[in-house]
């Protein structure tokens, strides 16, 4: 039988001891900015894949399921996001889903790379017309910087749409309870909503990160701290996430009020994956995250923080006969 030709494959460190891997049908982009190496591959799985320094970052297969996370349980709960900030977001996922909001009227998407702001929006599809929306603006510069110079009580929602805490990596330090206390809660308007995505979730990796972001946000805002979870089939894992209220008061909407919501605020056919069901389900952590979340201390600072592992890179598969 004649011999095929060599594939190519992708494989991803996701702990000390175990890798994941799956083919790609084709390399799309493959470059090396001032801050990462990025890539753009096609694969039979997972449509196309955006990778930051060769970690999966998003998939058509089901980056709206993170996206949709996010963006939509802060904005439906604010009474009206007028003004959004993102940190991060470079592929432009995140302002798509925001700028679906009817009362927003201006989004400030700050990323720090250029490259794939840039690449994301000109050939990720279901991103571009975000990415050309008058209400955006995009500024490629470092997100603490721009956040820091921003007028007190200037946004009605933050979202960290950030990189994961990355041992070695800047990105740790938009997750410290400095960062938290002195820029975030002071650039919130009052009644303001912030969001960070915060890593695996799951029963066995929850104590990585998530359990300690959500103990630095507890430690920070004056309102209750909402952590959220959904399994997340392209991160291998559940994965988490942080919504804090800056108003004491402010407590999780019904089912009913965010069924409400949606069709009364989002343009389009409503939402492929959140409702007001989906929204209680995922607000129900399992016995052991909870515990691990009521039992937490640790709080990330400048000085002390978790790390995620991860890395990865594409190598060609010996050829079959």
């Amino acid at each position: 039988m004649a011999a095929h030709a060599k594939r190519l494959w992708l494989e991803e460190d996701l702990g000390d001891d175990y890798r994941w891997s799956y083919r790609v049908s084709a390399v799309l982009f493959s470059g090396r900015s001032d801050y990462q190496d990025v890539d753009l591959v096609d694969t039979p799985t997972w449509g196309k894949v955006l990778l930051l320094d060769g970690k999966m970052q998003s998939t058509e297969a089901d980056e709206e399921v993170y996206h949709e996370l996010l963006v939509h349980p802060p904005l439906l709960h604010h009474p009206c996001p007028k003004r959004v900030f993102i940190m991060g977001g470079g592929e432009g996922a995140t302002a798509r889903e925001v700028l679906r909001h009817r009362e927003v009227e201006q989004v400030v998407m700050v990323d720090i790379d250029k490259v794939v702001t840039d690449f994301c929006s000109k050939h990720l599809t279901r991103n571009i017309a975000a990415f050309r929306d008058p209400r955006l603006q995009l500024i490629n510069d470092d997100a603490r910087a721009q956040l820091q110079a921003a007028d007190d009580g200037s946004f009605d929602v933050i979202i960290g749409d950030l990189a994961d805490p990355l041992d070695g990596g800047p990105c740790y330090q938009l997750y410290t309870q400095e960062f938290y206390r002195d820029v975030v809660l002071a650039k919130l308007a009052p009644g303001g909503i912030f969001i960070t995505q915060s890593g695996p979730a799951g029963f066995l990796s929850c104590q990585e990160v998530f359990t300690s972001i959500h103990a630095t946000t507890c430690s920070v805002f004056p309102g209750t701290v909402i952590p959220y979870a959904q399994h997340i089939p392209s991160f291998c894992d559940v994965w988490g996430f942080n919504m804090a209220f800056t108003d004491p008061h402010q407590v999780p909407l019904s089912p009913e009020e965010l069924d409400s919501r949606i069709a009364s605020r989002i343009h389009g056919d409503g939402l492929h994956f959140v409702d007001g069901s989906t929204w209680v389900g995922l607000r129900h952590l399992n016995k052991v995250v909870r515990k691990a979340l009521q039992e937490e201390s640790a709080v990330y600072t400048a000085t002390s923080a978790r790390f995620i592992h991860g890395t990865g890179n594409m190598k060609a598969a010996a050829p079959q006969t």
